[in-house]
């Protein structure tokens, strides 16, 4: 636990009792003994636990009363959680993690009356201001219900000035697994959030094999591996977040014309650097698609940087001249590692920040799977 600290909020314990007794009667209903947890006069609560295995973890909780209260203005099969610590609206909520990975965090909305826990991605809500609200819908707690566990792409009226948001929700005898699918979900993507959260609807128990090989040569075994992997967070995040860097490389050394291709590892940087039949080099982007596609059948790309500058708030979209093409990765959708390849002078423009790039883009007929073809056009326009 050391390095690892987070502000607590003097809360009604009345008001947050139901939400701590929901984690921990959860817990303790997939077999778990609770080994301590804070008191409900403050907040975000901290419980430890042992898992029926036997392993000890701990999980901070950031939870938030969920309801149906019909409000005006509002749709009437609106459920929604309020972002609420405290009184006062103007302050900014940190949303801890634990550098060591010891700790899991979740961001949640429990509705205790019937029995449904609402998760967010803590990553994507840190910081958040006080005061917003989650919303969702009655069909999907009527599906978190029926299934136990339920995976969806939240609607928002604020698409264009919000990131993509996946939410998931399990009924109280699933709060272990939505621990542990946050523990595996740290750092993914929207869409492949959603991949895995899907999987493990299907796939509970979900596990990796490794080949022996590859545990003979790095000589541990492999539940060591994971253990590594999990705890130490930049090693994670690159498993994660350079899969499809790695793929999208392999895919266009293998392209003709190509003399030179590299990856560029520093931060707010394009991914992959292309030399082409001899010219300038080309820069190129990868992102990962959104796991549901669009009314018109389309992969969606949510094309922008999870956080702004505070005195900038159009620094969060692309500009054209930041890189010549981007790549996106279908993984998350076909569960195949191939890739579609647009323009960045060919994307368009946001609506309200002048020379940047919209934010929300459809991958259609005007992308190109075909590496060599975009490759060519980005370099006669270099």
């Amino acid at each position: 636990m050391a390095g690892f600290s987070f502000k607590q909020f003097a809360v009604s314990p009345r008001a947050k009792r139901p939400l701590l007794d929901f984690i921990v009667l959860g817990l303790q209903s997939a077999g778990c003994s609770v080994l301590h947890a804070t008191e409900p006069s403050h907040a975000p609560f901290f419980i430890t636990f042992e898992t029926p295995g036997g392993e000890r973890q701990g999980v901070l909780v950031y939870a938030f009363l969920a309801n149906s209260r019909v409000t005006r203005n509002r749709p009437e099969d609106e459920h929604r959680f309020q972002v609420k610590y405290g009184g006062d609206p103007g302050v900014v909520l940190k949303i801890a993690q634990d550098p060591a990975r010891l700790v899991t965090t979740i961001f949640v909305g429990i509705d205790p009356v019937r029995g449904v826990l609402v998760g967010a991605d803590p990553l994507l809500h840190d910081p958040t201001p006080m005061f917003i609200s989650v919303e969702f819908k009655r069909a999907d707690v009527e599906q978190t219900l029926a299934k136990g566990w339920h995976v969806w792409e939240r609607e928002s009226s604020r698409r264009e000035t919000e990131p993509v948001e996946v939410l998931v929700a399990v009924r109280q005898d699933r709060v272990l697994d939505y621990i542990r699918f946050e523990r595996m979900a740290t750092g993914l993507d929207q869409g492949h959030r959603q991949l895995l959260a899907e999987r493990l609807l299907v796939e509970p128990q979900l596990g990796i094999r490794l080949p022996h090989s590859l545990l003979a040569e790095l000589g541990l075994p492999e539940q060591a591996l994971f253990d590594l992997i999990h705890q130490t967070s930049r090693l994670k995040m690159a498993v994660r977040g350079w899969v499809a860097e790695v793929h999208l490389q392999a895919l266009l050394q293998e392209t003709p014309s190509v003399q030179e291709c590299g990856r560029l590892l520093e931060d707010n940087r394009p991914d992959v650097w292309v030399r082409f039949k001899g010219r300038d080099p080309i820069l190129v982007e990868c992102k990962n698609v959104l796991r549901t596609v669009g009314a018109d059948g389309l992969p969606r790309l949510d094309f922008q940087r999870t956080r702004a500058a505070k005195a900038d708030p159009c620094s969060r979209y692309y500009r054209a001249s930041d890189f010549a093409v981007l790549a996106a990765c279908l993984h998350a959708r076909t569960e195949n590692w191939e890739f579609r390849f647009a323009l960045t002078r060919s994307l368009p423009a946001h609506a309200t920040c002048a020379g940047r790039l919209k934010s929300s883009i459809k991958v259609d007929a005007g992308w190109t799977g075909d590496a060599a073809q975009a490759l060519e056009l980005a370099s006669e326009v270099a």
